[in-house]
């Protein structure tokens, strides 16, 4: 893998380079997010580990214009996560896949094997972007379903921003359950959630083992294990399939959906690096669910919701901007599964 360092710092440089040495390549460093900009335009490399807090461009912005122009994967490596939880979402809205805190020069074990975890686990999901892929079975619609509804959304890069546009336009008195699987470690989902409860007039909190899906609740993943819908109309965590790239896995969530969910749903893949979601969806369609992909202008990656569409999973293809509104106007007219 070919990795890029931008910091302006040249101990912190130096640390990430003796983390990387000797499995993985440097493809060039910048200084600044300009820099990086530029640099990128000549060399797109296959991962950006990019620092927040720099001069003349910071690193939010030079992943907005990196996504833009010559995309690729970037990893947010900046020397305190937990001080810049504000700006990592930002970041994270703008097309960054994660973040990390910078690993030290002082032999920090613990930090060095974590920034390595997340290397490894980028790696494996850029692997998953060129396996081939068979799309789901057809399955038969079932009918007579009870009158309860499932709003499910997927997201990966970009999906802070764009889950947040949804539900900031859901009322308070929405009829329908909520569910939010998020691609975001672990350590980010509490200031995930408490970031999006922010931004909605619904109660957003993480999803715990055992809860009922309700109305009028948006429940965001909030392990590195798979969320699913559980017998009893309750949700739950579980590890298999440990080999997926994708954790929390959409396509999982979804599975999960047609062996459990007894209620009506519609399903929504955004934004996001990769194809997870897209089978599930598919299945989710092929079973009278109504389906949503986000539309390519609007995506800070458009690899989930293009997937979808390749697979002809989708029945509507929106922008993100009218996606809260076909989810209340069909709600009004219940008449999908």
């Amino acid at each position: 893998m070919r990795v890029a360092i931008v910091n302006d710092m040249q101990m912190a440089v130096e640390a990430l380079r003796r983390t990387l040495s000797p499995g993985y390549e440097i493809a060039w460093v910048a200084e600044n997010g300009a820099e990086a900009v530029k640099h990128c335009a000549e060399d797109v490399p296959d991962l950006i580990l990019m620092d927040l807090i720099m001069p003349e461009m910071d690193g939010v912005e030079a992943t907005r214009q990196i996504m833009a122009k010559s995309p690729c994967a970037i990893l947010i490596v900046t020397a305190s996560v937990n001080q810049n939880v504000s700006l990592v979402f930002q970041a994270m809205g703008a097309g960054a896949l994660d973040a990390v805190s910078t690993p030290t020069l002082a032999g920090d074990e613990k930090g060095h094997e974590e920034f390595l975890q997340k290397i490894r686990t980028i790696g494996r999901l850029l692997d998953a972007n060129y396996r081939s892929y068979h799309a789901g079975h057809k399955g038969t619609t079932r009918a007579e379903k009870p009158d309860n509804w499932l709003v499910v959304i997927g997201a990966s890069t970009g999906g802070p921003a764009a889950v947040a546009k949804i539900i900031s336009k859901l009322p308070a008195d929405f009829q329908a359950a909520v569910v939010v699987i998020q691609h975001v470690d672990e350590s980010f989902a509490p200031g995930l959630a408490e970031w999006l409860d922010q931004q909605s007039a619904l109660p957003v909190r993480l999803a715990r083992e055992g809860d009922r899906i309700e109305n009028g609740v948006v429940l965001i993943s909030g392990t590195n294990n798979h969320l699913v819908v559980k017998e009893g109309q309750t949700l739950g965590y579980k590890v298999e399939p440990a080999t997926t790239p994708y954790r929390p896995s959409v396509d999982v969530f979804f599975e999960s959906m047609l062996a459990s969910w007894s209620g009506r749903s519609i399903a929504a893949l955004l934004t996001g690096m990769g194809k997870d979601g897209a089978e599930g969806l598919l299945k989710l369609r092929n079973n009278g669910v109504f389906t949503i992909a986000q539309s390519a202008e609007t995506c800070a990656v458009y690899g989930m919701p293009k997937a979808a569409v390749e697979l002809n999973a989708a029945v509507k293809i929106l922008p993100i901007d009218s996606i809260a509104e076909t989810i209340l106007n069909h709600l009004a007219e219940r008449k999908w599964g």
